[in-house]
């Protein structure tokens, strides 16, 4: 079985079609949304729009939530964000945010063979918790303790990275609107202009994983940017000039 796992597309509908275009391109049994899709991009209507046509199951990711409730809980927002998520909320349809509201805390899915994958945000007990590769082995295992999965697949921190758990995978598919190096010095801070995804193979006996980074035109993206009317639009572009 051939999954394509894809995570923290946040409103960029630019890198999305990019994803999309290659995605066509491969051959896979499901698709699974990681969450954080619709919010903090200029194109949150058209992002929703393209993941109802690929009819897959949909994590809630903390910017999900952020979205629709306006409450940020236990993360910092600036006001520009707040702003921003208020603009976004309001391009968004009643029907649209209907769909948004059926994302899933959790996705399971059976790969076969006896191997279970179980999809989430950031980890299996809070959207918000991070989970990154620079972790000392027993933090990193203390969000999966009592979990039962073969593959755990988990976004959030924009970065590709796989680690293994014992006798089973944790892996990152990384992000397809705000790719980012984490190393990087804050007053120079850039994204990287490519689709983030992975695609994970099962077949009875093991697992592969596959990570795939796809170029897309971050002149296109600062273009929509500009032309949508959403707040502070130079603050958005600034991560892509």
């Amino acid at each position: 079985m051939r999954v394509a796992l894809f995570s923290d597309v946040h409103g960029n509908a630019v890198a999305f079609d990019a994803f999309l275009a290659d995605l066509d391109e491969q051959r896979v049994d499901a698709v699974v949304c990681l969450g954080d899709h619709a919010q903090g991009g200029p194109q949150p209507a058209e992002c929703l729009e393209r993941l109802r046509d690929l009819e897959c199951p949909a994590v809630m990711g903390n910017s999900d939530d952020f979205l629709l409730t306006l409450d940020p809980g236990e993360e910092p927002v600036t006001e520009a964000q707040l702003e921003t998520a208020r603009w976004s909320q309001a391009q968004l349809s009643d029907e649209q945010l209907d769909f948004h509201r059926s994302f899933q805390p959790t996705v399971e899915l059976d790969l076969g063979g006896g191997s279970l994958l179980l999809a989430f945000h950031g980890s299996p007990r809070s959207r918000d918790e991070v989970v990154g590769p620079w972790m000392e082995e027993v933090a990193f295992r203390k969000p999966f303790e009592g979990v039962e999965a073969t593959v755990l697949a988990g976004g959030h921190t924009h970065q590709q990275w796989a680690r293994r758990l014992g006798d089973r995978y944790y892996l990152n598919p990384g992000s397809v609107g705000v790719a980012y190096d984490h190393h990087q010095p804050e007053e120079s801070f850039r994204a990287d202009p490519y689709a983030e995804y992975a695609l994970l193979t099962a077949n009875g006996q093991g697992v592969g994983v596959e990570f795939r980074r796809v170029p897309f035109d971050a002149g296109a993206l600062i273009e929509a940017i500009e032309a949508s009317g959403m707040p502070h639009p130079d603050l958005a572009a600034r991560f892509w000039r």
